[in-house]
């Protein structure tokens, strides 16, 4: 017999959506099939490739290992899920999203969400990071196509420029 859903209510983007999930939903799943917010991509569907990380309270989590059931808002909590969509704020893009483009950050684009949402989270508690805290911040997203050097020169970009605006 298969499971039933039950009525949850997820703050995802800053709107409030009530959505039925079964209990072994992952959040990955509900952004994408019933949320149509299709930014979060599916890798590996293990947590080694980091495509499907997402922001949940404001940290980086891998949404495909993250039951949609655990973000659910209750009487006594209300979470915070933000996807790469959300990043976008009064219709102007994030600045890593910016930098990604202009440094050449992103090629085929396919992991270019779950990087910036990783390295966005990373850049919110570390504001001056070194390149070597940098290329360890994203050490679990993969990229087959960029090799990595214009990430981080990306991610260094946007901290260099909050630096500099101090």
């Amino acid at each position: 017999m298969p499971a039933k859903k039950r009525i949850v209510i997820l703050k995802v983007n800053g709107s409030t959506y009530e959505v039925a999930i079964r209990p072994y939903d992952v959040l990955l799943d509900v952004i994408r099939e019933n949320l149509n917010l299709t930014g979060t991509k599916r890798g590996c569907d293990m947590g080694t490739c980091g495509c499907c990380t997402v922001h949940i309270d404001g940290r980086a989590r891998l949404s495909c290992l993250t039951l949609a059931a655990e973000c659910a808002s209750t009487n006594n909590a209300t979470h915070e899920i933000t996807t790469i969509e959300g990043l976008k704020e009064h219709g102007i893009i994030h600045p890593l999203q910016r930098a990604f483009a202009e440094h050449g950050g992103s090629q085929c684009g396919f992991c270019t969400p779950g990087f910036i949402m990783t390295a966005s989270a990373f850049l919110n508690e570390h504001s001056q990071p070194s390149q070597d805290e940098i290329k360890e911040a994203i050490s679990g997203n993969m990229c087959r196509c960029t090799g990595y050097i214009k990430i981080v020169e990306a991610i260094e970009a946007v901290a260099s420029d909050a630096v500099g605006s101090d």
